[in-house]
């Protein structure tokens, strides 16, 4: 059970708040952003989504840019709780549409409706969106998803000045269009976050990717749908089906280590030719998710190298090239790498013409930081920076600096190579993401 849930901005402002048992003081809101805002414990740079403070368990998510908060006094599984706080994300995103301060402001009484019902005394009663809807009967006031400024990763459906149709799920899913017409859409994404290791000298030592097929359905009169997936998928390391390890994995197929289905998924006939039938709930739902760590070609290849140019001095060189095709374009890039810790000085040196790159010394931690606000596949980027120590190295520089981690966002790509189809009309898209 829970003592508290709230929503802060960006600013520590409390958007929403809900005291459900009286244990946990009124004030717990500043204290939690104060101590998350200058959160300089075990040399970490951010607050863990998990910590305790004079007795008072903290259990925090970031979504579209907002905490969603809930403490407790009592031994909880972090993870339950966690899960709870994406789930109540993701409610009041099927019935706001937009997830933002602002629409959360204009739609305070129907949020307060949502989370009376998601939550009693602290404990959790349903995630629902078909549900709650026989219990909610508030109207959401739709904000206007095209205004709104992009915030971070929430940009990605974003290209130069116009916005593509992903943002179309931004609708709420109780809201009639206007003229009081029915929307009768669906829309799927496949959306994967891929970990590859490189060595030194290049190789893949490591490489997985946590993948889930995401939909969202506007339709009315619950109607079963058909997703087919690719027909030379296989599940398990051996190629076996859901049920059995019986078939084989061939050359060049699509071979998942392990996956699991929504509650409305219907496998009767997925061993055969690969097709799930299901009758999609209201809002958003993870039809499938699944993880992969056989070898596939990763989108970025990064070189780095590191040459002394003197005893108080180095130059540190940093190529990332696009893999992915030229019609594709990777947002949000970020390249990290820690260095040596008598760093004291770094300038940098970007290729000409370079637009939209960003460079940063974390002299705290001693890392170095490029963004990149876009990368088109194919192309290449090379970043400079020359390092000034406190004093005289007397160690392998090599050892001391690295290793160099580079987080993105790929709009319409999937490195699994999964693919979706279906003979229902609807929009699909995907993205992956790495960390």
């Amino acid at each position: 059970m829970i003592s508290q849930f709230f929503v802060l901005s960006q600013r520590g402002d409390n958007i929403v708040f809900r005291d459900y048992r009286s244990d946990v003081p009124k004030g717990s809101a500043e204290i939690f952003f104060r101590k998350v805002k200058f959160w300089k414990e075990d040399e970490e740079e951010e607050a863990p989504p998990v910590f305790n403070l004079d007795g008072v368990n903290y259990f925090h998510v970031k979504v579209a840019g907002l905490l969603f908060v809930a403490t407790t006094r009592v031994n909880m599984s972090p993870s339950l709780v966690l899960e709870l706080l994406h789930r109540i994300a993701r409610v009041i995103k099927d019935y706001l549409g937009v997830l933002n301060e602002d629409s959360f402001r204009k739609n305070f009484v129907l949020v307060y409706e949502l989370l009376d019902e998601v939550i009693d005394f602290g404990y959790a009663q349903t995630t629902s969106t078909e549900l709650l809807k026989s219990y909610v009967f508030n109207e959401p006031i739709v904000v206007d998803a095209a205004r709104l400024p992009p915030l971070g990763p929430a940009a990605m459906f974003m290209q130069g000045t116009k916005r593509m149709p992903g943002t179309a799920v931004t609708k709420s899913v109780v809201a009639n269009e206007p003229g009081g017409r029915k929307r009768e859409e669906i829309f799927v994404d496949i959306i994967e976050k891929i970990s590859v290791t490189f060595s030194s000298s290049g190789y893949i030592l490591t490489s997985e990717i946590d993948g889930t097929i995401q939909m969202k359905s506007y339709l009315t009169g619950n109607p079963e749908i058909r997703l087919a997936l690719n027909e030379d998928l296989n599940i398990g390391r051996g190629g076996r089906s859901v049920y059995d390890y019986g078939s084989s994995a061939g050359a060049g197929s699509v071979i998942l280590d392990d996956c699991n289905f929504h509650e409305s998924v219907h496998l009767d006939s997925f061993d055969v030719d690969r097709t799930l039938s299901l009758v999609p709930p209201d809002g958003e739902f993870p039809v499938m998710n699944y993880r992969m760590t056989q070898e596939f070609k990763p989108p970025f290849r990064i070189n780095a190298l590191i040459e002394e140019a003197g005893a108080f001095k180095a130059e540190v060189i940093l190529k990332v090239r696009a893999e992915f095709p030229s019609t594709i374009t990777a947002n949000t890039i970020v390249v990290q790498m820690p260095l040596p810790k008598h760093t004291t000085r770094v300038s940098f040196e970007l290729e000409s013409g370079a637009v939209g790159h960003t460079t940063d010394f974390k002299e705290a931690n001693k890392k170095l930081e490029w963004g990149l606000k876009k990368i088109v596949g194919g192309s290449e980027h090379t970043l400079r920076a020359k390092l000034t120590f406190s004093q005289e190295s007397h160690g392998n520089i090599m050892k001391e600096a690295g290793p160099v981690s580079m987080t993105f966002t790929i709009p319409m790509y999937n490195a699994s190579k999964l693919q979706v189809m279906s003979d229902f009309s609807f929009f699909y898209y995907s993205k992956t993401s790495s960390n």
